[in-house]
């Protein structure tokens, strides 16, 4: 049965995975690949494994690289890598005025469906390097290319998906190995916190801390 989403992809819509690669290889390119396989079963989109595989073999290992992985409504794979610096200190970040619906069903999937958030990140001030989103209910979401986590002893909290919190790549693989554990998350909970943590599985956890 078609999915109600599908039937409100545009034309140009597709898929996305954005991964960490060098010398180590793909890093969690498996979760990666999971991840695909479900969002294009959610949207009907043929997944074809051997074509994927095959175009991320073609990715180079010197350096660090930003590796884009898409998949159009046809099935068709491209996959692009660009070298990036490996080096950054602390994000100084702030909370978004606007807010999310917890509902967005876009927020199941990765796509190029995301004006909203590249439009918030583009008009980022110099000082910030992430926005932070709330939820109709006030409770924190997530960046507009990370996840959020906070320190609680030896774990790390992170926001459940129904807050309006995409199935990051690095949160999944932090919820995995026991390091993290999903909870609610309030702003008063990040500014009663020295600092914590945004991440996403290109730039692993980043120290964070809350402007304003």
């Amino acid at each position: 049965m078609e999915s109600a989403i599908r039937r409100h992809c545009p034309d140009d819509l597709k898929l996305i995975e954005t991964l960490r690669g060098g010398a180590e290889g793909l890093v969690r390119v498996e979760l990666h690949l999971e991840r695909l396989r479900r969002s294009c079963e959610l949207l009907g989109v043929p997944f074809h494994i051997r074509d994927v595989r095959a175009a991320l073999a073609q990715v180079p290992t010197s350096g660090v690289r930003r590796v884009r992985l898409t998949i159009d409504l046809r099935g068709k794979v491209t996959c692009s890598a660009h070298e990036i610096s490996a080096h950054q200190g602390m994000w100084q970040v702030a909370i978004h005025e606007t807010p999310v619906a917890s509902n967005d069903p876009w927020l199941q999937v990765k796509t190029t469906q995301r004006a909203f958030y590249d439009q918030a990140r583009a008009a980022l001030p110099d000082h910030l390097q992430e926005w932070l989103f709330v939820n109709e209910n006030g409770a924190v979401c997530e960046g507009t290319i990370t996840n959020i986590f906070v320190p609680d002893g030896d774990q790390l909290l992170t926001p459940p998906c129904s807050c309006g919190a995409l199935p990051g790549v690095l949160r999944e693989s932090l919820l995995q190995s026991g390091r993290a554990r999903q909870a609610h998350i309030s702003v008063d909970d990040l500014r009663d916190v020295k600092s914590f943590f945004v991440g996403n599985s290109l730039r692993g956890l980043i120290t964070a801390s809350l402007v304003g």
